[in-house]
């Protein structure tokens, strides 16, 4: 009888892995990282590998050894997921609530706006709109929401105070306070 092998075969890293000295990898991990998240290069729109090469003094092949063994993503992968996370932080940050999904998408890098979905799409399972919804409808204070929930408060907070004044209205009613001052209790 035979045995059924299920032995993953491992990927072989490119030939070219070998090439790169580890620790000139190791130093420009920190380096990308640096460049694009630090600096937040991933903002603009044009910014490419070959632009990350050109600033860090190196080829386009050592950029993508050190996304690929570092990050296990691509350049544009990686730098994605830089854009969609910080329009992450913008969608549920209140001052950014008058800001429009281009706009958002505008301010962290996308080219357009399709692209921006697609991305954010892609890794939170639900369009950047939705995320936004379902983030200030999980936590009403801290948006649009708790506006809508204070201005409610207000209104049942001066309808409280209404009908506690006709109560005290229909009480002096009912009770006449007497006028004058207090007759002293002669029995003493």
């Amino acid at each position: 009888m035979t045995k059924n092998n299920n032995i993953e075969k491992k990927k072989e890293a490119p030939a070219y892995y070998d090439t790169v000295n580890s620790r000139v990898m190791n130093d420009l991990r920190y380096k990308v990282y640096d460049v694009v998240v630090g600096e937040r290069m991933y903002r603009e729109k044009d910014f490419s590998a070959r632009k990350l090469a050109d600033i860090l003094h190196t080829n386009v092949r050592y950029i993508s050894v050190v996304m690929n063994a570092y990050f296990q993503l691509n350049f544009s992968s990686f730098v994605n997921r830089c854009r969609v996370e910080e329009a992450k932080c913008m969608l549920t940050d209140q001052k950014y609530r008058h800001m429009t999904i281009s706009q958002i998408s505008d301010r962290v890098g996308f080219s357009n706006r399709q692209s921006f979905y697609k991305a954010f799409l892609g890794m939170n399972g639900c369009t950047p709109l939705d995320y936004r919804k379902q983030y200030f409808k999980a936590h009403p204070g801290a948006g649009g929401a708790s506006k809508q929930a204070a201005e409610q408060r207000r209104k049942a907070a001066r309808e409280a105070a209404r009908q506690k004044r006709q109560e005290e209205k229909a009480e002096a009613l009912l009770h006449p306070k007497k006028r004058g001052r207090p007759k002293k209790d002669s029995s003493c």
